[in-house]
């Protein structure tokens, strides 16, 4: 025989199996094939330069995507060197910056890649005259995510 106490545990626990339920079917949209133009994408001043943030959302394969444009003034680096689990790709629109690669700073100029493989420890700025700017791809894995540390 059930108690209102056992009838009391299952309508809540009934009740918070749907709410979860519910929340997790309230993920964000899949990215479809889409067109970011540069001209269009809002620029938010930083200490160190500028930035553009093209677009963070989930795709049919990763968790995130999640692509901007970093700006720096020279001399200015965007922060301290650091690793994370996941990789990214930086793309040299224009400057010369040294990238902290396996280790040691490297001298990469218009044009170049640089990759960041993961929880390898990785830094950039700006040795130039001129501005440097660069494009940073940056993608999440399955499951990646739900493994990152909450704030």
């Amino acid at each position: 025989m059930m108690t209102r106490r056992d009838c009391a545990v299952a309508l809540v626990s009934v009740g918070l199996t749907l709410g979860i339920g519910a929340a997790a079917q309230q993920k964000a949209a899949l990215l479809p094939s889409s067109v970011f133009l540069w001209d269009q994408i809002p620029v938010k001043e930083t200490a160190v330069g500028s930035s553009r943030q093209f677009l963070r959302a989930p795709t049919a394969t990763l968790d995130e995507l999640e692509i901007h444009v970093t700006t720096l003034k020279p001399g200015q680096t965007s922060h301290a060197p650091h690793q994370h689990a996941n990789e990214e790709l930086l793309i040299m629109k224009e400057g010369t910056v040294e990238a902290l690669v396996n280790g040691e700073w490297k001298t990469v100029g218009t044009g170049s890649v640089i990759f960041q493989a993961s929880n390898q420890l990785h830094g950039i700025r700006n040795i130039g005259t001129g501005p440097a700017t660069y494009h940073v791809v940056n993608w999440s894995s399955p499951g990646m995510l739900q493994k990152k540390p909450q704030p």
